[in-house]
């Protein structure tokens, strides 16, 4: 019995360990993906520094047209600040999911573990109880051996007594 709770439990912690690989990849590779959206963000904004140094009018000057580069780069920068808002949303989310995970299961592992002590507790106190009575009933097998040996002996002495009794009539 002892062994068949080991097995389980060492089963239940490899199943856990498995599923905790899972989640990790899952979690990493939403890091990379935000990590990588950071980097773009970080490309373009490159590209809005050096937009407004440009200055391709007559002159020196700004021309309408740099500066709606420069605002075009700038949206998307907005753009993938938000992307990189709702991504880092996800991977809060994620984390988060991760943790209550973490915690229910502690509550299931604590649980199943209540059950099982409770249940070695049942088998022990069970298995001590059929121990009394196996002694009991060895005790009583004993009692009843020695009776019955007694009466045996009782039978067979009666026996011979009415035997002796009866035997010197005949001669």
């Amino acid at each position: 019995m002892r062994y068949f709770i080991l097995c389980v439990l060492i089963l239940s912690s490899f199943f856990a360990n498995a599923f905790q690989n899972v989640d990790s990849l899952t979690y990493n590779l939403q890091r990379n993906k935000i990590n990588g959206m950071l980097d773009a963000r970080s490309a373009k904004f490159g590209q809005f520094d050096n937009s407004l140094s440009q200055h391709t009018g007559i002159f020196g000057f700004k021309t309408k047209k740099d500066m709606q580069k420069s605002m075009d780069i700038l949206t998307d920068i907005i753009k993938t600040d938000n992307d990189i808002l709702r991504e880092t949303k996800t991977l809060l989310d994620f984390k988060t999911f991760q943790q209550e995970q973490v915690a229910n299961q502690g509550k299931d592992y604590e649980s199943k573990n209540l059950a099982y002590m409770h249940t070695i507790n049942k088998l022990q106190t069970e298995n001590e109880k059929l121990v009394k009575e196996s002694e009991s009933n060895k005790k009583s097998k004993k009692f009843f051996q020695i009776v019955s040996y007694a009466l045996g002996l009782a039978i067979i002495s009666f026996a011979l007594f009415v035997f002796r009794k009866i035997s010197p009539k005949r001669s």
